[in-house]
């Protein structure tokens, strides 16, 4: 197939009318068979574009300047206005007299479902 540039003008005009003679049998067609003319034309919808809040945004920049600061071994640089961070409150440990008790009730379920197999 050569390049349009190399066709010459008589050429040109040629494949100008075989391509209008294809667009309107192409045009019947889809009348015949009754689908849509520009059904193929029509653009794809568009899909929703995501949006973070600022919110998120300043977590996720504050996370990986502290991830940075850890790696060049630096104090991260403080905002004036940060908020104070608050501590985790601390999970819940079981003492060791409710471990004793939950060991004691574990060792006779087991117990039982052992001797109820045999």
């Amino acid at each position: 197939m050569s390049s349009i540039s190399n066709l010459s003008v008589q050429q040109l005009r040629n494949a100008a009318t075989l391509k209008e003679k294809i667009q309107s049998l192409e045009k019947e067609l889809n009348q015949l068979l009754g689908s849509p003319v520009a059904a193929a034309a029509a653009p794809a919808p568009k899909q929703k574009k995501f949006k973070m809040s600022a919110a998120a945004k300043a977590k996720i920049s504050a996370a990986a300047k502290l991830r940075w600061a850890k790696v060049k071994g630096t104090a991260p640089v403080a905002k004036a206005a940060a908020k104070p961070v608050v501590a985790k409150k601390a999970k819940g440990k079981m003492s060791p007299a409710a471990k004793a008790k939950l060991s004691a009730k574990m060792k006779a379920l087991w117990a039982a479902r052992k001797a109820g197999k045999k």
